[in-house]
This record gives structure tokens, C-alpha cells and sequence, in this order.
């Protein structure tokens, strides 16, 4: 009996205490190197830029598009990732490219749109030849 109740003690620390303090650790690491101007995510869901930290306080003050919020540094989700800028040069190939499927699509649907009218007047000239008859 005792061997069981070490053993289900033992299995608690090992898949719930111990993952839950790591994931406090990393948490606490993230929340104390974050700095001014990280982009970062709160559990709120607003996305923004640091402007300034008081560790002391524990507050955290966020540029939003030009709105200044203050929040507890617990409100802090995440370092949000910064969008990644194309190259200008690689930009315009893509449009190059882009611009010239564009103009074969649509010569391929201006041929396609001809036949297919041709075809209906052929069968417009069939059906008042066919009545015609009647």
C-alpha cells in the first residue's frame, strides 16, 4: 500500500508539478528580457510595442498605434514576431511575372470566348433553319 502511494506521488511531480515549474521558468525568462521596443501580444489579444518597463512595479506600458496602455506584466502573452520585409527587387519580379499570367489568362479567355460564340451562332442558325422546317 505504501509502495502505491509513492508510486502515485511520484507520478504527479513528474507529469504535472515539474512541466507546470518549467513552464513558469520560461515564462519569467521571457517577461525579464523583454525590452523596449519587442513587439509583443497580451492575453487580451492587442498587439503592440513596448515603450517602456517598470520592473519594480511590475507594469508594462504599450504603443498601439499611438495609444499608450499601461498593463500588468502578467498581461503579456507573448514576444510577438516581426513581419518579415520583402526585397524590393524580388517584388517586382513577382508582379513581372504575375502581370504577364494575367495577359496570357486573358488571351486564352478571349480565344476560349470566341469559339464559344461562333459555336452559339452556328446553333442559332441550326435551330431557325429547324423551324423553319416545322
Amino acid at each position: 500500500m505504501i509502495i502505491l502511494i509513492v508510486f502515485f506521488i511520484a507520478f504527479m511531480y513528474f507529469f504535472m508539478i515539474r512541466p507546470q515549474k518549467k513552464q513558469q521558468q520560461k515564462r519569467q525568462e521571457m517577461l525579464n528580457q523583454l525590452k523596449k521596443g519587442d513587439p509583443i501580444v497580451t492575453i487580451g489579444g492587442l498587439h503592440g510595442v513596448i515603450d517602456s518597463i517598470d520592473q519594480q512595479a511590475g507594469t508594462v506600458v504599450i504603443d498601439s498605434d499611438g495609444i499608450y496602455l499601461t498593463f500588468n506584466l502578467s498581461a503579456v502573452r507573448g514576444v510577438a514576431s516581426r513581419p518579415a520585409t520583402p526585397a524590393p527587387a524580388a517584388k517586382t519580379e513577382e508582379t513581372v511575372n504575375t502581370d504577364e499570367q494575367r495577359a496570357a489568362k486573358d488571351d486564352a479567355n478571349a480565344t476560349t470566348s470566341e469559339a464559344d460564340s461562333q459555336a452559339t451562332a452556328a446553333d442559332d442558325t441550326a435551330s431557325e433553319a429547324d423551324n423553319k422546317q416545322n
